[in-house]
């Protein structure tokens, strides 16, 4: 059975690969059935399929807080 995430835009999360500049912290910046996901570090922007997305994050670290 498949655990659904419950992201919104604006969380921190940490992915289970790195960033190429050696970063696994992003930003969520847009969700639909795509995710947008910027990186902390230097700010350069990586676009995945939801399913992709949702399965490669291994935690959120920080909620949005305007929610």
């Amino acid at each position: 059975m498949n655990s659904i995430l419950k992201i919104e835009e604006g969380d921190k999360v940490i992915m289970r690969k790195q960033h190429p500049c050696g970063n696994s912290e992003f930003l969520i910046v847009r969700l639909g059935s795509d995710v947008k996901l910027m990186c902390i570090k230097c700010g350069r922007y990586v676009e995945l399929p939801r399913v992709k997305a949702e399965k490669q994050i291994r935690s959120i670290v920080e909620k949005d807080a305007e929610a």
